[in-house]
């Protein structure tokens, strides 16, 4: 089998297919359930169902199947029939990596000019849909691809063509595929284009956007998109992008990054700089606070709900603690000294990477803490590990600020 290379093109934009690493994916095992293929998992809630893991695999340590670095950001993976997508930036230009997920070994990638800015690196995630890959960069560039080979379908720059105002530290937002509308948190409250052809469906005036990425519910008969935008929470249509309500939260340098949490007819929001979080009930025009308070101050990561707790990290960079806060009173129910950092939850048992690259597996229950398991995952001195881990088809991938990427194997 011959290596297929194609290599720097005369544009902005290379695109490079390695044949060989698509064979390792068929070398690798193939398609193997529990797929992780948008962000925050299939439910986009955080919580994974998988089973054939191991809590207590990185007890004395981490095993670690393979290490890459894919280039500085904050962008977490999408795993997808053996493949594993993510995104960086390498001598400013942004790149969308497709790796075997078993293995690491390089299946595609394609980049783009982009100057890594402050806080170098694109943020958001690729989502996977229908055989394509979806993507935003930190200055708007939106692409779909195949995500097969990494051809380019269609592309376009949502900051520029609809005048949104850029964000001191990049647009954040993964994309949100509803039907065939993508929709992504830029302008005041988001763009809608069609997934097919990159087409305008709907533009929110032009504005400063927060950094959370979009959650869709369905509440009165209407299809709605939670977006977390600079100044407020909004409440669109998500077919017309007619505004419905709002509830204004305005946090210090517009940071409103955790994605909203919706459970029934209750929205839960939080923000760092000791802003805060609150409850609100929705009603037929409107939105209404049960409860606003300190408890749960969420600067980048969001939390996860099980069972009315709520699991996240409270405070700002370089200072932290995992916290289990009642969801229904906003009560502090326990609290552990864990650094900052973000989660996610697998079954009941939660999964936390701290900013320093430590690994920890504890019990999902309001009754206190429960570790059943740390190790020092990736060793990020001079780096920062802000992005939520990911657990998928038993490797737990872990990330850091400077691109240097772990698959810690807790498979059974």
């Amino acid at each position: 089998m011959s290596l297929s290379l194609n290599g720097l093109s005369n544009d902005r934009r290379v695109s490079r297919q390695i044949a060989i690493g698509v064979f390792c994916v068929f070398l690798s095992g193939g398609l193997e359930a529990a797929d992780w293929s948008i962000w925050r998992g299939p439910a986009r809630n955080g919580i994974a169902d998988e089973t054939n893991w191991n809590p207590a695999a990185i007890d004395g340590g981490a095993k670690i199947a393979w290490k890459k670095n894919v280039g500085q950001g904050d962008s977490a993976v999408s795993v997808d029939s053996g493949r594993l997508f993510t995104m960086g930036n390498r001598q400013k230009r942004d790149t969308i990596s497709c790796l075997a997920a078993r293995t690491g070994t390089p299946v595609w990638e394609h980049s783009y000019a982009c100057k890594p800015g402050s806080y170098p690196g694109p943020r958001a995630t690729p989502v996977l849909d229908g055989g394509n890959v979806y993507t935003l960069g930190r200055d708007g560039q939106l692409l779909c691809l195949g995500a097969d080979d990494g051809k380019v379908i269609w592309e376009r720059n949502v900051r520029d063509e609809f005048g949104a105002k850029a964000v001191r530290w990049g647009f954040a937002s993964s994309p949100y595929i509803d039907g065939d509308v993508v929709l992504v948190n830029v302008g005041r409250y988001g763009v809608a284009v069609n997934k097919k052809d990159g087409k305008k469906v709907w533009a929110s005036p032009s504005d400063t956007c927060g950094y959370a990425t979009p959650v869709l519910f369905d509440h009165g008969g209407q299809r709605i998109a939670a977006m977390f935008g600079a100044k407020a929470l909004y409440a669109v249509d998500a077919g017309s992008g007619k505004l419905l309500w709002s509830v204004g939260w305005e946090t210090s340098y517009d940071v409103n990054a955790a994605d909203p949490i919706v459970s029934g007819d209750r929205v839960f929001i939080s923000s760092g700089y000791n802003r805060g979080g609150t409850l609100l009930e929705m009603g037929p025009a409107g939105a209404k606070k049960l409860w606003e308070n300190k408890n749960m101050r969420c600067h980048f990561g969001t939390c996860v709900l099980l069972e009315g707790y709520l699991y996240g990290i409270d405070g700002n960079t370089g200072k932290g603690s995992l916290k289990c806060v009642e969801f229904s009173t906003g009560k502090v129910v326990w609290e552990q000294k864990l650094g900052f950092g973000a989660l996610m939850l697998a079954g009941r048992r939660l999964i936390v990477l701290n900013e320093r690259g430590q690994l920890f597996i504890a019990d999902a229950v309001p009754t206190g803490y429960k570790e059943l398991s740390q190790c020092l995952a990736l060793p990020s001195k001079g780096a920062k590990c802000w992005t939520a881990p990911v657990l998928c088809n038993g490797y737990i991938y872990c990330r850091n600020s400077r691109g240097d990427m772990v698959a810690v194997d807790v498979s059974e």
